[in-house]
């Protein structure tokens, strides 16, 4: 199982596979390579994290190829794609398919080594959001039908009043509701709980 760090490096080329992970090493960066796209598959579902460098031009699986069969598995790795020159057209369908960056060979190991930097760190952006929209929806799952009623009625930006008006309660029931949801929801204020509603994907649901 691969930390939050690894870089996987994918190339039918023993000599390219050996200078990356080298260049990786030396950085200190987490490094594992892999000769072909089916022997990063069959290792794909004990990853947890990272991202993928890989050639885009490879016996059996392709690059683009790889990039559908990571998708359909769901994994979801910022992956970097590497092309010769004659690769390009295939390169761009693969960046075009959801691959964060490509280069073509020869680059600079310094340009390299910022594009997984940047790689690394927007998964664990990406992981962190992923948790703390898993947390949110989990508050979200705990309120009643009325409670939510009213987290709608909030996010919309209406008054207790209004909302009121609209659910045919009082205000006073209205303002008893509001303190279970922020309760539940763990918010202190009415901005954090519009922040939540957009973690969670519900402030659009709303104003519709």
């Amino acid at each position: 199982m691969s930390n939050d760090q690894t870089v996987h490096v994918i190339d039918d080329d023993e000599a390219a596979r050996d200078s990356l992970a080298f260049l990786f090493r030396t950085a200190e960066v987490d490094v594992r390579t892999y000769g072909s796209a089916t022997d990063f598959l069959a290792a794909a579902p004990t990853i947890t994290g990272g991202c993928v460098v890989t050639d885009v031009r490879m016996p059996q699986m392709d690059g683009l190829e790889l990039l559908q069969r990571l998708k359909q598995l769901g994994v979801a790795l910022p992956v970097i794609v590497m092309t010769g020159h004659g690769d390009v057209p295939l390169a761009v369908a693969v960046m075009k398919a959801g691959a964060v960056d490509f280069f073509e060979k020869p680059f600079s190991d310094d340009a390299m080594l910022a594009a997984v930097r940047r790689a690394l760190g927007r998964h664990r952006q990406d992981r962190a959001r992923d948790a703390e929209r898993g947390a949110v929806k989990e508050r979200l799952a705990s309120l009643s039908a009325r409670e939510r009623q009213v987290l709608e009625g909030l996010i919309a930006g209406n008054p207790n009043k209004a909302i009121a008006f609209d659910l045919g309660i009082s205000a006073r029931t209205v303002e008893i509701y509001r303190a279970n949801v922020m309760s539940k929801m763990d918010a202190r204020s009415l901005s954090e709980l519009v922040r939540m509603a957009l973690i969670a994907g519900i402030l659009g649901e709303t104003s519709n």
